[in-house]
């Protein structure tokens, strides 16, 4: 037989069990009862950056262009170069955010759905960069996780999207090409030791498809180089040029190291002295034009479907 200590021992461990299951089965019908957490969808455009307010209208245009398209999501953007970002924050006053930090903060901001967009040409070393940070973003789990996060395609990615290129070229100098004594020199970036840099050549096979001998496509660190320029102008004597930038934003590179008059080293100057007498430029970022714009956004919703 049980004594009276035994018995109030085994009542006391009934009622510690109820009180537990009690507490569980409250907790349970709370948590199912909580709202779950709703979709927040949000753009995240990653550019170089620039620091001159006249080149930004490039960045702009294309920012511009996404929001009206995507009215009800919010469009955010992020700078991937340290230097610039600096110099803006010191000279402006303002802070913008690396593409890290802009996706922490969508995390803490309840974003569920991200959608990243580059400003790139090629998917070079930049775009690698930003691919790496956005499958690492995919990779966490658990309550810091995003629902969803994709990574959008620079301008030329593929044999397609280059033909799409030299398209746009075509009409973005269509009044400097009625001019046949008009060859149209194009500087864009490069990504040297990158197997994305050979998109730039492809480029060149595309414009040549469409305009024999009017484009002429060079980068300014890695191939083709501006001597090789300077060789296939040569080759096909011409006489009139127009340089422009291959580039989102007509910013430094453009207006120094190609068309600089006062500096030895920029395009125009080794032009010059290559023989080339009528030399002309045109300094307006890709990133301005209406045909840019609409690629880019049309990307984003083929990235969202």
């Amino acid at each position: 037989m049980r004594n009276g200590k035994e018995d109030i021992l085994i009542m006391s461990k009934v009622i510690t069990i109820l009180l537990l299951a009690a507490a569980l089965v409250f907790t349970a019908s709370v948590c199912s009862a909580a709202p779950a957490k709703q979709d927040k969808k949000g753009i995240l455009i990653a550019s170089f950056g620039t620091s001159m307010p006249e080149a930004k209208k490039a960045i702009d245009n294309l920012v511009n262009s996404t929001k009206k398209a995507f009215p009800d999501i919010e469009v955010r953007l992020s700078y991937t170069s340290n230097i610039i970002r600096k110099k803006i924050a010191k000279e402006q006053n303002l802070l913008i955010p690396t593409p890290m930090e802009a996706l922490a903060e969508m995390n803490d901001d309840g974003f569920t759905h991200v959608y990243v967009m580059p400003m790139h040409i090629i998917p070079g070393e930049e775009y690698d960069d930003i691919k790496s940070l956005t499958e690492a973003a995919a990779s966490i789990k658990g309550k810091y996780s995003f629902r969803e996060i994709k990574l959008g395609r620079p301008f030329i990615a593929d044999v397609p999207a280059s033909d799409r290129m030299a398209s746009i070229l075509m009409k973005r100098f269509e009044k400097q090409l009625a001019d046949k004594k008009t060859s149209i020199v194009l500087m864009g970036h490069g990504t040297p030791h990158h197997i994305a840099n050979a998109l730039y050549s492809q480029l060149q096979l595309s414009l040549e498809k469409k305009a024999p001998g009017r484009f002429f496509v060079g980068t300014v660190e890695a191939a083709p180089t501006i001597e090789d320029v300077i060789t296939s102008l040569k080759k096909q004597h011409a006489q009139k040029l127009l340089l422009s930038p291959l580039m989102i934003v007509a910013g430094d590179h453009a207006n120094n190291d190609l068309a600089d008059k006062d500096d030895p080293e920029s395009w125009y100057s080794m032009l010059k002295k290559a023989g080339f007498a009528d030399i002309s430029s045109y300094l307006v970022g890709l990133g301005e034009d209406p045909q840019m714009a609409a690629v880019f956004v049309n990307e984003i919703k083929d990235m969202m479907k």
